[in-house]
C-alpha cells in the first residue's frame, strides 16, 4: 500500500496525535494542508461529511475521526504496538480517549484553546474571559480526574505509551501556553511528569505547529 496522507491544520491537536502516531511508527507520510474556511467545501467535505480534520489516506481507502484513525494506524503497523495487549490496561486506554474526546477538548480545550491560542494567533480575537471562567469547574474536574488515572504509572494504559497518550498530550499541552495551566496542571505532579515524558519524545518533538506549519508550506 502506499504511503499515509494526513489532512489537516497546522496546530490541531487531533491531527497532531494522528502524525505522531506516524512518527511512533515510523512511517512515510504526507501532510496535505486543509485551508481555513474550505472545510465545508468540496474537495474536503467530501472526505469528511462533518467537515473537520483531520482525515487519512491510505491508498484509496480514506478514513475520519481520529480515535478510528490511531486504532487503523496501530493495526496497520502492528510495530511497536500502542495498544496494551492486556484487556484491563487496554480499557484504562480507551477510558482515557474517551475522556478526551467528551470530557477534555469538548467545553474545557475547545473553549480555552480557542480563546487563548488560535482564536489570538490565527484571527486577531481578543480572549472572552467571560467564556473562560465559566468552564473552569469543568476543566478542574476533568484535569483532577487525568491525575488519578496516572496514579502510580507513567502513562495512562500502564509502563508504556499508548494510543491515549499520544491523543492526550497535544491536547494538554495545549494548556502549558495559558494562564489557566498555573491552576489545572501546574500543582499535578504526576500530570507535568507524564506530559515531560511525552514532549520529549521525537513524535511530539517532531509534530509541534511550526514543525507542522512547515509541512504545509513545503506541500
Amino acid at each position: 500500500m502506499t504511503d499515509f496522507i494526513v489532512h489537516g491544520v497546522p496546530g490541531s491537536p487531533y491531527g497532531r496525535a494522528v502524525l505522531a502516531a506516524l512518527e511512533e511508527k515510523g512511517a512515510r507520510y504526507r501532510f496535505a494542508p486543509v485551508a481555513p474556511g474550505t472545510f465545508q467545501s468540496e474537495p474536503h467535505i467530501s472526505r469528511h461529511p462533518f467537515g473537520k480534520v483531520p482525515v487519512l489516506e491510505h491508498g484509496e481507502f480514506k478514513l475520519y475521526e481520529t480515535q478510528a484513525i490511531l486504532r487503523y494506524i496501530d493495526r496497520v503497523l502492528p510495530t511497536p504496538p500502542l495498544t496494551p495487549s492486556d484487556p484491563q490496561l487496554a480499557g484504562r486506554m480507551d477510558q482515557a480517549m474517551n475522556v478526551n474526546d467528551c470530557y477534555l477538548f469538548n467545553g474545557v480545550a475547545n473553549v480555552i484553546g480557542f480563546q487563548r491560542i488560535v482564536g489570538p494567533r490565527l484571527m486577531g480575537l481578543v480572549p472572552d474571559e467571560a467564556a473562560i471562567a465559566a468552564v473552569m469547574p469543568r476543566a478542574d474536574v476533568v484535569f483532577r480526574e487525568l491525575e488519578k488515572l496516572l496514579e502510580g504509572q507513567a502513562y495512562f494504559a500502564g509502563p508504556a505509551v499508548s494510543l491515549a497518550d499520544l491523543l492526550l498530550a497535544p491536547n494538554v499541552d495545549f494548556f502549558v501556553e495559558t494562564p489557566e495551566w498555573e491552576v489545572l496542571g501546574a500543582p499535578r505532579g504526576a500530570l507535568v511528569g507524564w506530559l515531560d515524558r511525552m514532549n520529549a519524545r521525537p513524535s511530539m518533538i517532531k509534530t509541534t505547529w511550526p514543525h507542522v506549519a512547515e509541512m504545509a508550506q513545503a506541500a
